[in-house]
């Protein structure tokens, strides 16, 4: 098993950041891949971004160029840097690590309103 722990949503305003962190803990095998996903109301899940421990990338177009995902292996720790924020991007984020098999976090509530 892997435990996910997630952190740093809230209410921020458009144009605004925010940071997410998610720790991994528990039987951590590499390789591995963890990232963040989102759902917003209504709509179904998709991926935001994801890092592998070798450092391959991926980003949506949505998303690219505004945030930076980063993670620290040491720690078995992923950033998800969000900046120049939208109404758009307000959903539910979700912690992913995918290694002999997945898992996903609880989820943090992340709102972009005026």
């Amino acid at each position: 098993q892997v435990q996910l722990v997630e952190s740093g949503g809230g209410l921020v305003h458009p144009g605004g950041s925010l940071r997410l962190s998610c720790a991994a803990s528990g039987d951590i095998s590499r390789p591995n891949t963890m990232g963040w996903y989102r759902q917003a109301p209504g709509k179904e899940r998709e991926l935001v971004s994801t890092k592998a421990d070798n450092g391959y990338t991926t980003y949506a177009d949505s998303v690219r160029g505004r945030f930076t995902i980063s993670r620290d292996n040491a720690k078995n720790t992923v950033y998800l840097q969000m900046n120049t924020l939208k109404a758009e991007d307000t959903a539910v984020y979700y912690c992913r690590w995918i290694g002999l098999k997945s898992y996903w976090g609880q989820g943090t509530q992340v709102t972009v309103s005026s």
